[in-house]
């Protein structure tokens, strides 16, 4: 196992190096920099004071060069300013990362937790009316755009009923508490959620449906085992071997945030930060925000490889090798 996580370990260091060299390649390329915006916001600076800001900051430098000096820095823990919120990147970061992990986070939970008796059920009930009545809300949530759903869940609770705000994540002037926080996360954690579940129980259904189908549950039934115990212990933990896999594709997703969701109900998370850095040309909060995610994405790739070994204990890592 210890050879394994090293191996692991010098592949995601790879990854990570050639990722960070493709986003600040691809910024890069980004018609205009922050020293435009200057431009545009003050009509006193000169071209000559335009490329003077430029060498200041090394922007008329190339690209790889600046790649260089910006991954040369950042090693040594210098991950630069943000130019939109004049402050270290990380003071900008650290709040919104706790936002998204908070909404997406319960959402996530949440569609897990629906998704996986509901197509555990629906795999074991193939072709009867709750089959086709799980899998037609399954197709309704995958088919829902989003944004859609978050109008119209805005439009019912806060407009028409008033019972829920619209959007933010605390009412202005009004007592910090449980409550008032929780208030404002229930249409955005819906949104997601629904938005989720769909396609997370369709890959439960599927996988249990094909598990179902082998040799080793004929043979478990045969020995005279109890239906809960076949579908429980021999059929779910082969089953969700598939799953984790999604899963953990899904969880780099928790923390580079939902863009649309976030830009609608108002909510400061990772999403909105990285869509504003872009639009602002705040290169190193995008670049740090990217990283991040790269990074979390990776370590749930190795998570759901170690669960294989503990699903399927056949699942080995090499040390006879």
């Amino acid at each position: 196992m210890a050879r394994y996580l090293l191996d692991r370990l010098l592949q995601s260091l790879i990854v990570l190096a050639m990722m960070s060299f493709v986003i600040y390649w691809l910024m890069g390329l980004m018609p205009g920099d922050p020293i435009d915006l200057m431009i545009s916001a003050d009509p006193k600076l000169t071209a000559q004071d335009a490329i003077r800001l430029r060498e200041l900051y090394g922007l008329d430098r190339p690209i790889t060069e600046r790649y260089v000096n910006w991954l040369t820095a950042a090693i040594g823990g210098d991950f630069g300013f943000s130019r939109l919120h004049v402050k270290p990147v990380l003071t900008v970061l650290w709040p919104a990362l706790g936002n998204t992990v908070i909404l997406l986070g319960i959402s996530f939970i949440l569609s897990v937790l629906l998704a996986l008796p509901a197509g555990i059920y629906a795999a074991i009930r193939q072709y009867t009316g709750t089959d086709y009545l799980i899998n037609l809300a399954a197709f309704a949530g995958i088919s829902i755009p989003s944004f859609w759903l978050a109008l119209l869940l805005i439009t019912l609770f806060s407009v028409i009923l008033g019972v829920l705000p619209a959007s933010g994540t605390e009412t202005i002037g009004g007592l910090s508490s449980f409550w008032d926080s929780a208030k404002f996360l229930i249409l955005p954690i819906a949104t997601l959620t629904i938005a989720s579940i769909g396609s997370h129980t369709r890959f439960v259904r599927a996988a249990m449906m094909e598990t179902m189908r082998q040799d080793f549950i004929r043979t478990a039934r045969a020995k005279g085992a109890t239906e809960a115990r076949v579908v429980w212990h021999h059929a779910l933990r082969n089953a969700l071997i598939p799953v984790v896999t999604i899963l953990a594709l899904d969880f780099g997703f928790l923390f580079s945030g939902a863009l649309i969701t976030e830009t609608i109900f108002a909510y400061p998370g990772m999403g909105k930060l990285i869509f504003d850095a872009i639009m602002g040309n705040d290169f190193n909060l995008a670049m740090v925000a990217f990283m991040f995610a790269t990074v979390l994405t990776l370590l749930g790739n190795l998570v759901a490889d170690i669960a294989y070994g503990w699903l399927d204990p056949r699942i080995s890592y090499g040390e006879g090798k």
